[in-house]
């Protein structure tokens, strides 16, 4: 691959740019920072261009039309699966909250104010619609890896039961991974443009909590119970615990298989926070019976 990099590399401006791996995510997508003096741009590498590169660069023109920061593609090559994209800074939310904590309030301010222009955009045609069958579908990872002694089918049932039953709402585009080491901080711009958005090649059509709900329960991080509160004010909390536990039963499978079949035990580390946050969202009494199948796979 790296000969195929330099091969695509050569014929640009950013051929002579030092090259920095960045941190990998769950995905098999890698990152490189390019630098010459003090500009720098990042080097996409995804190994399913023909999909996932393809709706990066699709979203990301979307975003652009609703004003919203993300990623300027400076130069593509989808057959293999390379881009050179804009660097919209150095500190995620998850980085910029270490060392500033008490602004918590303010950035996920700042990222609420995105989500209502992402919830009046018109979602594109060809996008995956989050549906109660494919909601309950995609919770069979938990089974598969998390907790093989589950009745995994009445557990998807009762999902697909208590999402189809929330109040009926007009579906909005979702990002899907709007969390804080997907939103970059850039405190030095003004309204919207202070976050930037990153990793929505997986973006899809759901409940119009999805996104929020991605925010608010972060595998990764902690969030203020002041911050919560503030952001789920007369929210509809039995739609946001019922997308939550979809949501993270889906996310408890993949992190189990991250650990098992590819040896990434960082992830291991993630396991107990997306567990309380299961248990919270099971307390809904909307939820009773799916909690009473999931609670004794919980450790």
């Amino acid at each position: 691959m790296r000969e195929t990099i330099d091969r695509f590399l050569s014929t640009t401006d950013w051929r002579d740019w030092t090259r920095r791996p960045l941190a990998s995510d769950a995905s098999a997508r890698r990152y490189e920072r390019l630098t010459s003096l003090d500009h720098s741009v990042i080097l996409m590498i995804d190994p399913h261009p023909s999909t996932s590169l393809r709706q990066f660069i699709s979203i990301s023109a979307v975003l652009h039309t609703a004003n919203l920061r993300s990623p300027w593609i400076f130069h593509s090559d989808l057959d293999l699966g390379l881009a050179i994209i804009e660097d919209l800074g150095p500190n995620h939310f998850a980085q910029w909250l270490t060392t500033y904590p008490t602004e918590e309030g303010l950035l996920y301010s700042a990222a609420g104010a995105c989500l209502g222009r992402i919830s009046a955009i018109a979602p594109p045609d060809d996008l995956t619609v989050l549906t109660p069958a494919l909601g309950s579908d995609m919770v069979g990872l938990f089974g598969e890896w998390f907790a093989p002694t589950a009745d995994i089918g009445a557990i998807q049932e009762a999902v697909a039961t208590a999402l189809a039953q929330l109040p009926r709402t007009r579906p909005t585009l979702s990002l899907r991974d709007f969390h804080a080491e997907n939103l970059i901080w850039r405190p030095s711009e003004e309204g919207t443009d202070r976050v930037g958005l990153l990793d929505f090649q997986d973006a899809f059509v759901a409940h119009p909590i999805y996104d929020l709900v991605s925010l608010l329960r972060d595998a990764r991080r902690d969030v203020a119970r002041e911050t919560f509160e503030m952001m789920t004010e007369n929210l509809d909390m039995r739609a946001f615990a019922t997308v939550s536990v979809q949501r993270n039963l889906r996310i408890l499978g993949i992190f189990a298989r991250l650990v098992r079949q590819q040896r990434k035990e960082k992830y291991a580390s993630l396991i107990p926070r997306v567990v309380g946050h299961l248990r919270q969202d099971l307390e809904h009494p909307d939820l009773y019976d799916l909690a009473n199948l999931v609670r004794p796979h919980l450790p």
